[in-house]
């Protein structure tokens, strides 16, 4: 019986080891860095945002971080707050994929009429989402560029 425990733990700390190496590889990206930079800044041209993360509840959505200086933030959105509705359409028990809908359903206009709780007290927010800046644009290109494609000092190109 001992040496079926000492075999388990053997075998579990191959597995850990085998686990924390494949976790300390670098991420790759299968495209090249300029099919990345151009697919990237094509998709994000002209696309408006929110400004803030999710998380999803058990029911439900609430804010997990709001983007400095972005739109959410300058309207007053917190860390926290839970989505109750969202352009008239209840929330509470919500999933991101139905809050994505919410938003396309919203794109031609970009305004989110949401209802928030905060500290269990209901708040109103009227939201307009906005596009992303040529320098946020920058930032997310040199983020992946850094990411998965191992590029340290990824400067995007100017265009």
């Amino acid at each position: 019986m001992q040496d079926f425990r000492r075999f388990r733990l053997a075998v579990l700390v191959l597995f850990v080891a085998a686990t924390a190496a494949q976790a300390g590889e670098a991420k790759k990206c299968s495209a090249s860095a300029q099919e990345c930079e151009r697919a990237i800044r094509q998709m994000l041209s002209g696309r408006r945002y929110l400004g803030v993360q999710l998380m999803e509840l058990n029911p439900g959505l609430a804010i997990k971080t709001v983007v400095e200086d972005g739109p959410a933030a300058r309207d007053g959105l917190r860390p926290g707050d839970r989505l109750m509705a969202v352009n008239g359409k209840s929330t509470k028990e919500a999933m991101i994929k139905d809050f994505k809908d919410i938003l396309s359903e919203a794109k031609e206009t970009g305004r989110l009429w949401m209802i928030v709780q905060r500290h269990g007290m209901q708040k109103h927010f009227d939201v307009r989402m906005e596009p992303y800046t040529k320098a946020q644009i920058d930032k997310i290109v040199a983020q992946h560029l850094t990411e998965f494609h191992n590029m340290a000092s990824a400067a995007p190109a100017q265009q």
